[in-house]
């Protein structure tokens, strides 16, 4: 990600600009950062997981978002655009905006090489000050890899990995179950050098770490 201007913009004149831009953007104290193109693995992953939170609560009190729907963190003072976002009940838009919602339960975010550390630490930072926030799926592109944090108590977040060796994930905080194999349904990984292979299996998904629990 890199900054289109050094100079300062206020929240409103970024969603002035916002709303005319040929591509998103993201909004972090001041800056405006424009988003990476998603790959088609990424895309992949986010159709197949909406699709199946979709026709799960096709009958249940809870929504999803994908993709373009915006996200105000007021404590830090950050417009983004998760890639899925539930919601438990009726979106609460900021300022009675339709496109920009705060009150989020589970958020869900596909990693690229260039945004996974963002991703997992100052952006999982952010969104931990958003009251309504209970979990946080962080899935890889590439390679059959799932980070799992879930609310436990104040300050007190569970991890759990999945990798090739497990068959489902179970959100915690909502009814949801989805196999491994579906989640990844059509999605293809680049192949692995032979001498690569050999010494490090983990791209693989042989030799991975089963699913473990850790406190954070």
């Amino acid at each position: 990600m890199q900054l289109i201007a050094k100079q300062y913009y206020t929240p409103e004149e970024y969603l002035e600009l916002e709303a005319t831009a040929e591509y998103k953007s993201e909004y972090i104290d001041g800056q405006i950062i424009p988003m990476a193109g998603a790959s088609i693995n990424h895309n992949r992953i986010s159709l197949n997981l909406s699709s199946g939170l979709n026709f799960a609560f096709r009958n249940q009190n809870y929504e999803v978002f994908m993709g373009d729907m915006r996200l105000w963190i007021p404590q830090k003072l950050i417009y983004t655009y998760p890639d899925v976002i539930i919601i438990t009940g009726e979106p609460e838009f900021f300022n009675n905006r339709t496109d920009t919602i705060t009150n989020p339960q589970v958020i869900i975010e596909v990693l690229s090489k260039s945004t996974k550390s963002y991703d997992r630490e100052d952006k999982f930072a952010a969104y931990r000050t958003i009251p309504t926030f209970q979990e946080y799926l962080l899935i890889d592109q590439n390679r059959i890899h799932v980070e799992q944090f879930f609310k436990t108590g104040k300050k007190r977040w569970t991890l759990c990995e999945y990798d090739a060796e497990d068959g489902n994930i179970s959100l915690e905080t909502i009814p949801f179950e989805i196999s491994l194999q579906d989640l990844y349904n059509k999605v293809k990984f680049e192949l692995v050098p032979a001498e690569t292979e050999k010494n490090g299996s983990e791209e693989t998904g042989n030799g991975q770490q089963g699913t473990g629990k850790t406190h954070v």
